[in-house]
């Protein structure tokens, strides 16, 4: 038997015992996304808050048209914000310094309509520096984690992201002089997926697809546009020995992508949950990260269940695993922790989930302070990825990519 959520591959209980192939496919964007801009204009706004306010309290949604950019929400923190200046300069960072690419960072037309939290939701978080501080929200968070990569995130993912990430390279150092903010990657992959022996173990095997539809200058020919993804994307990031004459390859099949960001679709903050995560493998919860500090478990409580996950599969306690956590709004501790190893565990997931529980306190207090998550870290996650990366900036962001040894 088994369940298809949307945007998620997570199998409940055993399918037939078989051998056979599969084709999955994950998809990822640039920053010049239209939601993805709307992300990064959230979590540059919450960075500002933290920065000087640590115990800032902060829901910050965006969204955007052409030539506009609407931030409100609800904030509450000692930290006197420039609104003018972070949207302005996060947008900047992104790329739109034009009107000719559907906005200007000079000359966009700024909205703000913040308030202050509710002050009921307040009353029920407790003590919001203590170590009673009760979640959030209610919901419930997944963290996934597999050996396919180096980064124990699924192929097909990396691959996805590391096309977004070296298109976004190129256009930045004008290798790809054509090359506008906003684009979209997908890559399909034939997997084998082995469920003999109780197990559901999935082996890469070939790429069957690569989609990439890049934003471009007008005037320049799809000949050119095509050949450049190809020698300079495409052979730099796919491994040569996944690509064989059956691949297929789809660079801008519309035809014409000069118009995007804003102005070709309106953004949303949290519109990109898949992307942010696992590209559609293990499960999602549906709650965004971006904007929300870590007193929301939509966010802290989803990057402590990849630190369960990846610290699992680093360990050597499974090859695959999936983590769920559930909380209620104002109470601390979970309500329900849930370990999914698909039969590839070292012991049964019983037994895993006890280890997990001996090694990970998992109220919101515990979370955010062992990952250390009242900083302005965020801005960077808000853009190729939450999960699977290494910190760059020199700011320790990412904690939770870092695996806990176990004691069993």
């Amino acid at each position: 038997v088994s369940t298809q959520s949307t945007g998620s591959l997570y199998f409940i209980g055993f399918p037939a015992m078989t051998c056979r192939n599969i084709m999955f496919s994950s998809e990822h964007v640039t920053e010049g996304h239209p939601d993805k801009l709307c992300d990064q204009v959230s979590d540059a706004v919450l960075d500002a808050c933290l920065a000087v306010d640590p115990m800032s309290k902060v829901a910050c949604e965006t969204c955007a048209k052409t030539g506009m950019v609407l931030v409100f929400g609800e904030i509450t923190t000692k930290a006197v914000i420039d609104y003018q200046s972070v949207v302005r300069n996060a947008v900047k960072d992104i790329g739109f310094n034009c009107g000719s690419k559907g906005m200007d960072h000079k000359s966009l037309n700024l909205l703000v309509a913040i308030e202050q939290q509710s002050p009921d939701i307040y009353q029920g978080l407790g003590n919001f520096e203590g170590e009673e501080l009760g979640a959030g929200d209610q919901g419930m968070m997944f963290g996934y984690a597999t050996d396919e990569t180096e980064t124990l995130m699924p192929m097909t993912y990396e691959l996805a992201r590391g096309l977004a990430q070296k298109y976004s390279e190129l256009r930045n150092d004008g290798t790809l002089a054509w090359a506008r903010p906003d684009a979209k990657t997908q890559v399909t992959i034939e997997y084998e997926y082995d469920t003999r022996n109780g197990k559901q173990i999935m082996t890469p095997k070939r790429i069957e697809c690569v989609l990439i539809s890049a934003q471009h200058d007008d005037g320049v020919t799809n000949e050119v546009i095509r050949a450049d993804l190809t020698e300079k994307v495409i052979k730099a990031v796919l491994p040569a020995n996944m690509m064989d004459e059956n691949t297929k390859y789809w660079l801008n099949p519309s035809g014409r992508f000069v118009i995007g960001g804003p102005h070709g679709d309106g953004g949303l903050t949290g519109r990109k949950i898949i992307v942010d995560t696992y590209g559609g493998w293990g499960a999602h919860g549906g709650g965004a990260f971006s904007g929300k500090d870590p007193s929301k478990v939509d966010r802290s409580a989803a990057y402590a269940a990849r630190w369960i996950a990846k610290s699992l599969v680093a360990g050597g306690y499974a090859t695959r695993c999936l983590v769920q956590l559930a909380y209620a709004i104002g109470v601390a501790e979970p309500l329900s922790i849930h370990v999914e190893t698909y039969g590839t565990g070292k012991y049964d997931d019983e037994k895993i989930l006890q280890i997990v529980k001996k090694n990970f306190k998992l109220r919101p207090y515990d979370i955010i302070t062992e990952l250390n998550l009242r900083r302005p870290i965020y801005y960077m996650t808000s853009k190729f990825g939450h999960f699977g990366r290494k910190d760059v900036t020199g700011n320790n962001g990412f904690t939770w990519e870092t695996p806990k040894v176990l004691v069993e």
